[in-house]
């Protein structure tokens, strides 16, 4: 399978069941029978936290697919943990693992990571493969971003339909944590 430049696959991202009874407890639910609606609007209050604040939350496994080229590429997600490997990916037959003199890699102290290709030889694109998180479990997480998840979760549980907007909280609480880019 060819992979296009640019694209990025990453494991699911996954509060886990800690989160899920963090919402249940602060929606005061005991029964399994909302576990779905419930962990449904966990994921995507999880996701937009991650939006917002421009960070892997919970570490996971991510594949990125980058040129060859000159010059240094800016991996995607952050804050990089590890790079884990660098493979060549050919025009035509199997993928190759492009020895450690080929490319530099360069894990800033923000998390950043950036790779560049020196001697990519016959491959063309290449993918990296990395973790990136800044914390191993839901528990983990700090508070204000797990509180915010959780009643960011909780609004789109009890508006499901609705058009209420959410609760100003939620970025009040994330705020502090949001990495701005200036251009």
């Amino acid at each position: 399978m060819r992979f296009p430049p640019g694209l990025v696959t990453t494991t699911a991202p996954d509060p886990g069941p800690a989160a899920l009874a963090s919402l249940k407890q602060y929606l005061r639910i005991s029964v399994e029978t909302e576990d779905a609606a419930l962990g449904e609007q966990l994921r995507i209050a999880y996701e937009l936290c991650e939006r917002f604040l421009g960070v892997t939350l919970i570490v996971r496994d991510i594949a990125e697919v980058t040129t060859a080229g000159s010059g240094w590429h800016v991996l995607t997600h952050r804050p990089v943990i590890a790079i884990d490997a660098v493979d060549g990916l050919l025009a035509d037959g199997p993928d190759i693992a492009l020895p450690v003199a080929a490319y530099a890699l360069d894990i800033a102290a923000d998390g950043g990571g950036r790779i560049r290709i020196e001697r990519p030889g016959a491959a063309g694109r290449v993918r990296v493969r990395y973790n990136a998180g800044i914390a191993g479990y839901w528990d983990g997480v700090p508070e204000p971003l797990r509180q915010g998840i959780v009643r960011l979760a909780a609004h789109g549980y009890s508006e499901r339909g609705g058009a209420a907007p959410p609760p100003a909280a939620v970025a009040a609480l994330w705020r502090p944590y949001r990495r701005m880019v200036l251009a």
